[in-house]
Parts: structure tokens; sequence; C-alpha cells
């Protein structure tokens, strides 16, 4: 009997998935964040919030813009994983327990499965089909209570934004990015335009911002910084290094860390049932995962001359970005 040793290929994508898992696990802490933390009934401003001062402050940092068709390409991934995503995140967060909106979400691998069918062409298979479904199944067991209440709008926002974040996670996968781009700079655009997209319907809905107190603006940090600057750009590397859809997955340890979030957190207790969920959510997650590393390695998706980025002062690729002077 031999044992079948990973090589170098496969352990890289092992390595990616385990650092691209910080991301959801992190944004299991949004529910306890908003509730505990911040304004109540304002979505749209929490949004807004979320997205636009991390943006601007990436693009601060990496001093690049998007150019050509690069500019109509960001904004319909900063809308569909930032600018829908988001409010539509805090609308079910808002209107529903927390366990209904983390099933609603727990359905995106669904979604993405489908998405790649069409836009990558990729053949799911049954095995990733059938992690789909039990990991939904998985999770309702983690944060279903018998007395949750429903409300239309909210489940409608719910299964929207799984929708959104699932489709802008494999377009995200199939344009790749700009030659000399790397994942902090997609990030900082994609936040930048999202947040712009939310901005005008936030003050159009909600009105002037809230006061906000010393909590409320930590909150507000926290999810900017770590909850979406850093954990945006984990996601967005990842997506860069393995199938879309074995990144999707990786939305199921979201509700589970919810759940953890709650027990250690706020107090909140765990049956046996809901231990049993986690261990479903999580063997899904590891089903829905690739078989043996990718073929080819990813390489940045080729652009032609003068349709990539306008760089900020700083010159990052000779042949693809332009530098003011």
């Amino acid at each position: 009997m031999t044992t079948r040793t990973a090589g170098p290929a496969e352990a890289s994508v092992a390595a990616t998935l385990a650092l691209t898992s910080l991301t959801p696990i992190v944004w299991g802490s949004t529910y306890a964040v908003t509730t505990e933390f911040l304004p109540p009934d304002r979505p749209l401003f929490t949004a807004l919030m979320r997205a636009l001062p991390a943006g601007l402050a990436l693009l601060a940092i990496t001093r690049v813009l998007p150019r050509g068709r690069w500019i109509g390409r960001v904004a319909v991934l900063g809308a569909l994983n930032i600018g829908a995503f988001f409010p539509l995140l805090f609308l079910a967060a808002y209107r529903l327990p927390g366990g209904v909106a983390g099933v609603l979400g727990a359905v995106a691998p669904v979604f993405a499965l489908a998405f790649a069918t069409v836009a990558l062409s990729e053949n799911p298979g049954a095995r990733k089909l059938f992690a789909g479904v039990v990991g939904v199944f998985g999770v309702a067991l983690v944060v279903l209570r018998a007395d949750a209440q429903l409300d239309v709008v909210g489940v409608v926002a719910g299964l929207a934004g799984a929708a959104s974040m699932a489709m802008g996670t494999v377009l995200t996968k199939k344009w790749g990015r700009p030659d000399g781009v790397g994942p902090l700079t997609l990030t900082g655009w994609q936040l930048t335009a999202g947040g712009l997209f939310i901005a005008p319907l936030a003050l159009l809905v909600e009105g002037a911002p809230p006061a906000l107190d010393a909590e409320a603006v930590g909150g507000y940090l926290y999810l900017g910084v770590i909850g979406t600057a850093v954990a945006y750009w984990l996601w967005f590397r990842g997506i860069a290094r393995v199938p879309a859809t074995s990144v999707a997955f990786l939305g199921l340890l979201s509700p589970v860390s919810a759940a953890v979030i709650g027990w250690v957190v706020l107090g909140q207790a765990l049956t046996t049932l809901q231990m049993a969920g986690m261990a479903i959510a999580l063997g899904s997650t590891l089903l829905g995962q690739a078989v043996g590393a990718p073929k080819e390695p990813v390489q940045p998706v080729p652009v032609p001359a003068g349709d990539s980025s306008v760089a900020l002062g700083t010159e990052t690729s000779p042949e693809k970005v332009l530098t003011l002077t």
C-alpha cells in the first residue's frame, strides 16, 4: 500500500484556500457587529461606510486607476460584489433573524455553480451540486430557530445578495486583472466603484447620516479595515489562483463563524443539532473544493496596449500603465 503525497502545486492550492477561508470567517462577525454596535435601520449608510472609505484608502495606497474597457468592468464588478451586495446583505440582516439571513447567504455556492457553467464553461459535476445542497442544509441546522419569522422583503434581499456575490465572484475569475495590477489594486477599484454606487441611494432613501457614538465609529472601522479592505483583498487573491466555485464554497464558513462568535462573545448557547450542522457545513466546504491542482498556473488576462490603468504618481508596469507627471 502506497501513500500519495501532495505535490507542490496542490500544496499551493491548499494554502491559498486556507488563507482565503479567513475572509468568510471574518465576515461571520458582520451580524454581531451590526446588531451590537451600529445605528439601527440604516442598511444603506452602513454599506456605504463599509465600502467607500476603504476603497478610497486603497486607491491612495496603490495610486492606480482603471482605464479603457476596465472602467466598465470595474463598474460591473463593483456593483455586483459591493454596490448591490452590501445593501442587500444589511437589508436582510436588519429585516430577518440572523439565522434566516445566514441560510439565504449559504445558497451563494449553488448560484456560483450555475453562473460558472455559463460564464466559464465549467461542468460543476454531481459532487459539487451535492455539496452545495448539503451545505445549505448544514447551515440551516446551525442558524435556524423554530420561532424564526420570515419577512418577504428580507428573503428577497438575502437571495438577491447571494446571487449578486456569486455572479461577481465568477466574473472576477473570468475577467482576471489587467497586466501589472495586483489584487490590492483590484480591491480598491471595486470598493470605490461600489461605494459610489451606494452613496446616492443612501442619501435619497435614508437622508442625512446619523450621529455616531464611539461604539459605532469603532464598528465601522472594524468592518471597513478588517471586514472589507483586508478580507476582500484575500478574497480576490484567492479567486485569481483557484477555481471560482471553490472560493464560493468557502462562504459556507461565514454562518458557522457567526454561530461560534455568538456562542463565545454573546453567550448564545450551541445545541447538539447546531454542532452537527457545523460539521455538515464544514464537510460540504471541503467536498466543494476542486480535486487536485490546476493544470496550468493562472496568468493575468492580457490587455491590449492603452487598455489597462493609469498610475497616479508611481510607475507599476512600464508597458501597461501610464504615469502622470
